[in-house]
Formats: C-alpha cells, structure tokens, sequence
C-alpha cells in the first residue's frame, strides 16, 4: 500500500470514529440536558426558509424534466397516463429526498462548516470551555435537531412542487388527459413509497448536521484551514447521501411490506 493510501486510509477512518464519538456526545446531549429551543428554531429558520427557494426550484425543474423523459418513451407503448405515476413514486420515495439533502448540504453544510471552522480558528470554541459549556452542548445540538425536524418538510414541499410541475407539463404542453394522468399517480404510488422518502430525510439531514460540524469542530489553524473544512463538509455530505440512499433502499424495501 502507498503513502497516499495509508494516508486517506488513516483520515478515513479518523473522521469516522470522529464522527461516532460526535453522535454519541449529541444523544447524550440531547437526553441529559434540555436544549435552547430559541437557538433550535434559529436554526430552522436559517436551514429551512432560508433553502425553500433552492429546494422548490430543484423540485419543479425536476418534475418537469421526468415527467418529459417519461413521457417519451411510454408514449411509443401507448402509455402516456402513466407518466405522472411514475414521477411520484420517484420523486418521493428517490429523487426528493435525495436532491433536496444535495442542495441542502450544498447551503447550510457549507455555511455550518464554515460558521464553527471560523469560531475555532479565532478561539470562540476554547472559550467556550474555559466557561464550562461544551461546544457540542451550544454549537452543535440546535443545528442537528433543527436538521431533523426541517429536513421532511423540506422535502415534503419539493415532492409536492414537483409533482404538480409534473402535472402542469403532462396535460399543458404533452396533452396527457388530465382525469387518467391524475387517477394512475393515485393509483400506483403507494404509502411505502412517501415512508420511505420521508425516513430517508431524517437520516439525510442527520448525516449532513454531524459532518458539518465534525469539519467546523475540528478545522485546521487558518484562513485555507477553513475552506479545506467548508469544501470537505460539502464533499463528505454529498458522497455519504449517496452511497447512503443506496443501502436505505434495499433495507427499506424489505422492511416495508
């Protein structure tokens, strides 16, 4: 094995045992001690209004896109009212949940990243706990519950932009019927698939709260130290989200009747 490897072998599994020990002091955190809900809907509003334009944007252009392609290639099997069914399932049981974590992670991972990396390159952190407060405690805990509990809903408004974008681009510019394309979506897209997108959603925003917080935790002394972290943190969420959906996938399949 080269020097390179053994290198991103060792950080590898670094940030991963960071990462473990980070989830274990934010649980802890969370049941021993009573979080500052004014900082938690703070961070609510900084990661959940502040991403809706982003995320509903990602969601219509989305559903309008599948919907096109779909709708190209039912249309040789005369298929066209199947078109929305199949936008719905994919966008909420995939490429909700999915898209709107990468664009999430793209804004307020970065953001986390950059926020905590530049408090611990000017000594806030340290400061911190000369006065007896953990970091994780004040820093880390508001942004990982507001994480969780933005994150569905997040989603859920994407999911619904892009199937009624999906609608207007079927019936308005391909012509589908509107009664058939409506009562196959219902038809086919069952409960499981909206479980299974809004599960994915919490593990998403948890994954992108630890590894943000994680880099900023744990930056390197200066200015290239904190884009180093802010650059990681983006990198890390993406990746993680998508090797990630992969397993949720074939789990969730199987656990869901």
């Amino acid at each position: 094995m080269t020097s390179s490897a053994k290198q991103f072998a060792l950080e590898w599994f670094s940030g991963l045992g960071r990462g473990a020990a980070l989830c274990r002091d934010i649980f802890a955190s969370i049941f021993k001690i009573k979080p500052v809900w004014r900082d938690v809907l703070y961070q609510m509003y900084f990661i959940g209004v502040k991403s809706q334009s982003v995320v509903t944007i990602t969601g219509a252009f989305t559903g309008m896109v599948l919907c096109a392609q779909t709708y190209f290639q039912f249309h040789k099997v005369k298929m066209d009212t199947a078109t929305l069914a199949v936008v719905s399932v994919g966008m909420g049981s995939e490429l909700g949940p999915v898209l709107t974590s990468l664009m999430v992670a793209g804004r307020v991972g970065a953001a986390i990243a950059a926020e905590l990396g530049t408090m611990r390159v000017t000594e806030q952190i340290d400061a911190l706990r000369t006065l007896a407060t953990h970091p994780v405690d004040f820093l880390v805990v508001p942004r990982f519950l507001a994480m969780l509990l933005v994150m569905p809903l997040l989603t859920a408004g994407s999911v619904v932009v892009g199937i009624f974008a999906a609608f207007l681009v079927g019936v308005c510019l391909l012509g589908i019927n509107p009664t058939y394309l409506w009562y196959n979506m219902i038809h086919y897209t069952n409960m499981d698939d909206v479980m299974t997108g809004m599960i994915k959603t919490f593990v998403f925003g948890g994954i992108i709260a630890v590894i943000a917080c994680d880099k900023g935790l744990n930056c390197p002394q200066g200015a290239e130290g904190v884009g180093r972290a802010t650059t990681e943190a983006v990198v890390y969420s993406s990746i993680t989200i998508l090797i990630s959906n992969f397993f949720l996938t074939l789990v969730l399949n199987r656990l869901l009747p």
